[in-house]
C-alpha cells in the first residue's frame, strides 16, 4: 500500500480524495500539466485512488461521466486554463443528463493571481476567474477554494451535486491543493427519498382522485428513475398491478424488458404503432421521471397531454399539471404503488391493443410455433447470409440476441443509438447513451470510466466510424486498464444519420476512411482481436468470436451502405406532418 508524501500529515486535496472515495469513487481521471504536477504526487500517492490518465481532458470529462453513471458519482481534475476548458464540454454533457461529477481544477498560485501575472494559460489580462466564470453556466455548484475556507467549500459543492445529480467545480490554487487541512468530519448527505408529509398527503389525496377517473393507466419511464435512485419503487409499482408500460430512449433498462406489460420503446411517431396507442391514449399516463426532449417525443410528435397526466419528476410530483412540491420520485411512485394495489382487479389493467411479450429477448411474431419460426430464420441466415450485404435491420436486431445479462450496451448517437434502442435486453443488462446533449465519440471514455466502476460486466460499445474518430485514442487507455469490450464500429462511410437529413453526397457529410483493422494496435491495446463484417454470415460468426474472446478487446468493424438507416428512422420520416421541417 502506498502512503501519502512526508511534508505534511494531510492537506486540502488530500481531503478532497478522501471525501470523494467515501462517495465510492476509486479513480479519478484527467490530464497532467505544470500547474497539477505536485497535486498529482498527492493523487498518486493515496492508498485509496487510482490516477487514470486519458489522452485529453475531454476523454477525461467523458470518463467521469461514464464512472458517474455506473457508480453514483465520478470525479476528474484537470489544470488550469487549456485543460478545463478541453474538459467544459463533457462535464456540460453531465449537467444536461443529470450525472453528478466534481471537476477539479488545480491552478496558478494565490500570490499569482494577487499579483495578476501575465502568466501561461491565461488570457494576459490578470482575471484569473473568467473560466471559473464559463463552467458557473454548466454545473450545479462551484467554488474557488481559499485556505480559510477551503473544505466547507468542498462539502458544499458536493452536496449540492448529490442532491441536484450534477456536476460541481472547484478551482484550487496550488498553495491551496497543497496547504495543510484538518480531517473532515462525516459528509451529511441528502436524502432524495424523503418528502414533506403535508405535500405527500396532497399528492396521494389528488392522485388517488385522477386514477379513479379512467381504467386505462399506462407507465412511461425515462433516465431520470435512474439519477434519483428510484428503479427499485418503480419495479414495486409495475409489480403491483397489470400495468402497461414503456420506456423513452434515454431511460432504455430502467425496467425489466422481459417483463409482462412492458410494451417497448416509447419516440412518438418512431414508435412502433401498438406502443404508440397505449401510450398516447392512457387515462392517466404516470410519467416516471420523463425529460420531453426531441428525441424522446420522435420530434414532438407525442399525443398525449402532460398536463393531465400523472407526472414524477426528481423533487415535485403533479397531477393534472398541479405541483406538490417536496414529493419526490422515489416517495411519489411509493404511494402510487399502495393506490394500484387499492384498485379492484377488473380496475388495473388498461384496455386496447397489447403486445404479447415472450421469455426472450426478441418475441416471435405470428401463428407459427417458435421452433419452426427459428428453424427458418437458421435456413435463412445459412442460404442467404453468406451473399446478402449487411443491413442495418439485420445487424441490430443481431446485436440485441448478442446482449447478455452481464453487459453494459453503450450507444453512440446516430444510427447506432436509433438501431439498437428498440431491441429487448435481457433482465440484468444494462444501457449507456447520451442522447440529450448527443456529443458523438461520448462512448468511448464513458465505457472506460463504466467499467472501472464496475470491472464484473462487459462493455458492448455500438459507434459509427465518424463518431469514434473524436476519441479513437482513449481504445489504447483502454487496453492500458485491460479493460477488454467488444466495439462494434459501424462503418458507412461517413455521417449517415447527416446524409438523410440533408445533403446525401455533401462533402461535409464525408470522413476520413480509416484502416481500422490497424488502429487499435497502433494505440497500444495488447492482442486485440480485430473482425470484419460485410454479410450477415460474417457478423454472426463475429459476434460469436466476439463472446468468447473474452480476454481481449474485440473491434468488429461492419460495413454497411452509405444511406441505409434502422426503421425506426424511417418510421419517423413517414410520420412527420412536414418532412421539411424535421431535423435530427
Amino acid at each position: 500500500m502506498t502512503t501519502r508524501p512526508p511534508e505534511t500529515s494531510a492537506t486540502v486535496i488530500d481531503q478532497i480524495l478522501d471525501r470523494l472515495c467515501a462517495l465510492g469513487v476509486r479513480h479519478l481521471f484527467g490530464m497532467p500539466g505544470d500547474y497539477n504536477l505536485k497535486v498529482l504526487d498527492r493523487v498518486v500517492a493515496h492508498p485509496r485512488m487510482e490516477w487514470v490518465g486519458t489522452t485529453n481532458e475531454l476523454g477525461a470529462a467523458y470518463a467521469a461521466d461514464g464512472y458517474g453513471r455506473v457508480n453514483g458519482f465520478g470525479a476528474l481534475l484537470t489544470t488550469f486554463g487549456v485543460g478545463e476548458l478541453n474538459a467544459i464540454n463533457g462535464v456540460a454533457g453531465s449537467y444536461a443528463e443529470r450525472v453528478p461529477v466534481l471537476h477539479i481544477v488545480i491552478g496558478p498560485t494565490t500570490d499569482t493571481e494577487g499579483a495578476g501575472s501575465a502568466v501561461h494559460h491565461t488570457m494576459g489580462d490578470g482575471d484569473f476567474d473568467r473560466f471559473a466564470r464559463a463552467h458557473r453556466q454548466v454545473v450545479c455548484a462551484d467554488a474557488v477554494l481559499r485556505a480559510e475556507d477551503a473544505l466547507f467549500e468542498v462539502d458544499r459543492v458536493v452536496t449540492a451535486c448529490l442532491r441536484e445529480s450534477r456536476p460541481g467545480y472547484l478551482r484550487v490554487p496550488r498553495d491551496v491543493a497543497l496547504g495543510p487541512a484538518p480531517r473532515l468530519p462525516p459528509l451529511n448527505r441528502p436524502d432524495l427519498k424523503v418528502a414533506h408529509p403535508g405535500s405527500l398527503d396532497n399528492f396521494r389525496a389528488a392522485a388517488r382522485a385522477r386514477l379513479a377517473e379512467s381504467d386505462d393507466v399506462a407507465v412511461l419511464a425515462d433516465f431520470l428513475v435512474d439519477r434519483f435512485d428510484a428503479r427499485a419503487e418503480l419495479a414495486e409499482l409495475l409489480a403491483a398491478g397489470p400495468l402497461p408500460h414503456a420506456t423513452v430512449m434515454a431511460g432504455k433498462t430502467v425496467v425489466d424488458e422481459q417483463a409482462p406489460g412492458f410494451l417497448g420503446l416509447y419516440a412518438g411517431a418512431m414508435s412502433e404503432a401498438d406502443v404508440r396507442a397505449t401510450i398516447d391514449r392512457a387515462d392517466p399516463l404516470i410519467m416516471a421521471g420523463v425529460l420531453l426532449t426531441d428525441h424522446a417525443t420522435g420530434k414532438f410528435t407525442h399525443e398525449f397531454d402532460p398536463g393531465k397526466a400523472i407526472e414524477l419528476g426528481p423533487a415535485t410530483a403533479r397531477v393534472n399539471g398541479v405541483e406538490f412540491p417536496g414529493v419526490p420520485l422515489a416517495a411519489a411512485l411509493t404511494a402510487l404503488t399502495a393506490l394500484i394495489k387499492e384498485r379492484p382487479p377488473a380496475r388495473a389493467s388498461v384496455t386496447g391493443p397489447r403486445r404479447q411479450v415472450s421469455s426472450t429477448a426478441n418475441p416471435p411474431v405470428g401463428n407459427l410455433p417458435t421452433v419452426v419460426k427459428k428453424s427458418a430464420t437458421a435456413l435463412f441466415r445459412t442460404l442467404c447470409g453468406r451473399w446478402t450485404p449487411l443491413t442495418q435491420s439485420y445487424l441490430w436486431k443481431a446485436v440485441g440476441e448478442a446482449v447478455r445479462p452481464e453487459h453494459i450496451v453503450y450507444a453512440d448517437s446516430g444510427t447506432a443509438l436509433i438501431g439498437v434502442v428498440e431491441q429487448r435486453f435481457p433482465d440484468g443488462a444494462r444501457f449507456v447513451s447520451q442522447p440529450l446533449w448527443s456529443s458523438i465519440g461520448f462512448t468511448v471514455p464513458a465505457l472506460l470510466g463504466a467499467q472501472l466502476a464496475e470491472p464484473a460486466r462487459r462493455g458492448l460499445l455500438l459507434i459509427g466510424d465518424g463518431a469514434v474518430q473524436l476519441t479513437a485514442p482513449e481504445l489504447g487507455v483502454l487496453g492500458r486498464h485491460q479493460v477488454n469490450p467488444i466495439v462494434v464500429l459501424v462503418n458507412n462511410d461517413g455521417y449517415t444519420v447527416e446524409r438523410i437529413t440533408h445533403g446525401a453526397s455533401a462533402v461535409y457529410n464525408e470522413v476520413v476512411r480509416w484502416h481500422w483493422s490497424d488502429v487499435p494496435a497502433a494505440l497500444g491495446v495488447p492482442n486485440p482481436l480485430v473482425l470484419s463484417a460485410r454479410t450477415p454470415a460474417e457478423l454472426d460468426r463475429a459476434l460469436t468470436r466476439a463472446a468468447a474472446a473474452t480476454d481481449r478487446l474485440v473491434l468488429i468493424e461492419a460495413f454497411l451502405k452509405k444511406v441505409d438507416v434502422p426503421r425506426a428512422f424511417h418510421r419517423m420520416t413517414a410520420n412527420r406532418p412536414d418532412k421539411a421541417k424535421w431535423v435530427p
